[in-house]
């Protein structure tokens, strides 16, 4: 009887390191029943032509046609699920006008269970179309649509960390579009952790309630306080947003004198299941505490270029230790792809080293150091946001669940430029990493269930 409930063979690029990329040539992918990469055996390997004469022919064995790489599955860190209703669509004003103009009427409509089902099955299904089976979701304030965006990953095969918005004071926030007040913000947040915590017990790939402040110009002092608390007494993960832009940096200073990081650290919301959005703004202090409390940050690098007012120094907040992952921030990135992030998190970084204003001098026009690789940038899409999420996801190598994309080099109507059949692997993931567009994945496996196909 076979040992295991599937096995795979083909070549897989996944990250040694940040910096690193590893190729696994031809090799076997042993899954078990929990959808866990139970053994890696490559083709020297004794057991390789053993396991290869027992599977081959059967049902539960997969084997990649030429042309065809693994990846792992992308882990996005910032999703903002109502905005996809909105993508694309006025991204050409300041960040606060944004949110009051298009955005927070948005949201508002996701009182209507049936409106939020529409959005959020055709969000999950075109995430998980391009290659993304775990993500970081902010939902609305309504504790029962964000219980359905939760019930729609469990049901769909992405795993999902979830989290019910608190936006409760009623200075900062439209009155169309607000907790009803402090201790309903609370005890519905409290009430959605532990709802997604027993849809968790039937949910294979894992579905996770997450503490959700929107960002401190939203939520009172008490709501932030006690949304520490409750990220406390239930062990949650915790999301928010952090010295995105001038705006809001500026805010924080202004209310507690302090620099965003150290405010939420405050009420107890900096912790090793913490992430952070955006974070262009944290200076050397504000890096170390990151580091200090394990709090991990989502790069955004579409949405930074046009709302952050910035480019995030990556490059130097990694070499300090902090874990850093992608996120697209739909919808303030309109792509849906971390492709088009991670190739993005280059040309920004590249941008940042060399400078954009050609009337200075060469010598002073960029920052020094700033740049990252296409490999670098893989691996925040992957190993750095499973890291950020403390979870086994994110590299296809033992103990990790077998979460990967299926992409075809080969496709004829979108043939990769790879003419010669014995082209450095190298070279072919850098294309890969260039020029891969949602129809070139031609699979989608999550915790060793395939949850998308074309």
């Amino acid at each position: 009887m076979n040992k295991y409930m599937r096995l795979f063979q083909g070549t897989a690029f996944s990250s040694k390191s940040s910096k690193e990329i590893q190729i696994l040539k031809d090799y076997l992918f042993c899954i078990n029943r929990d959808g866990m990469i139970e053994k890696v055996i490559a083709p020297e390997n004794s057991d390789y032509q053993p396991l290869l004469d027992a599977y081959q022919g059967k049902d539960n064995f997969h084997q990649l046609a030429e042309g065809q790489y693994f990846l792992p599955g992308f882990v996005d860190l910032h999703v903002h699920a109502p905005q996809w209703a909105q993508s694309g669509t006025a991204l050409d004003i300041p960040l606060y006008d944004w949110l009051n103009t298009y955005t927070f009427p948005l949201e508002s409509k996701f009182s209507d269970l049936n409106f939020a089902q529409e959005v959020y099955d055709d969000l999950v299904g075109t995430l998980l179309a391009n290659g993304t089976t775990t993500a970081l979701y902010f939902a609305t304030v309504h504790k029962e649509s964000s219980l359905l965006l939760a019930e729609i990953c469990a049901k769909k095969g992405q795993r999902g960390l979830v989290g019910k918005v608190v936006m409760d004071d009623p200075e900062q926030n439209p009155e169309n579009y607000r907790d009803a007040d402090t201790q309903t913000a609370l005890a519905d947040t409290e009430e959605f952790i532990l709802a997604v915590k027993d849809l968790a017990k039937s949910t294979k790939q894992g579905v996770y309630p997450v503490v959700t402040p929107r960002f401190i110009p939203s939520c009172t002092d008490d709501a932030l306080k006690g949304l520490g608390e409750l990220a406390d007494k239930y062990d949650a993960y915790v999301q928010s947003h952090c010295s995105e832009g001038d705006w809001e940096h500026g805010y924080v200073q202004d209310r507690f004198h302090k620099n965003d990081a150290f405010a939420l650290h405050d009420f107890g919301l900096l912790r090793d299941k913490s992430v952070m959005a955006h974070c262009n703004f944290l200076n050397d202090d504000d890096v170390d505490l990151f580091t200090e409390t394990g709090t991990a940050v989502a790069h955004c690098p579409i949405s930074n270029a046009y709302l952050a007012n910035s480019v995030i120094p990556v490059a130097h907040f990694h070499a300090k230790g902090v874990e850093i992952g992608l996120g697209t921030d739909i919808s303030g990135g309109f792509s849906p792809s971390l492709f088009d992030n991670l190739r993005q998190a280059v040309i920004s970084s590249r941008m940042l080293e060399d400078g954009v204003n050609a009337s200075l001098p060469a010598g002073n026009r960029g920052v020094p150091g700033s740049r990252i690789t296409v490999d670098e940038a893989f691996y925040l899409a992957t190993a750095g946001g499973g890291e950020s999420l403390s979870l086994p996801i994110g590299r296809i190598q033992e103990n990790y669940a077998w979460d990967v994309q299926i992409i075809d080099t080969k496709l004829p109507s979108a043939k990769l430029p790879i003419f010669n059949e014995n082209e450095d692997l190298h070279d072919v993931f850098q294309k890969i990493m260039y020029l891969t567009r949602p129809e070139h994945i031609r699979e989608v496996w999550a915790q060793g269930e395939k949850v998308h196909s074309r």
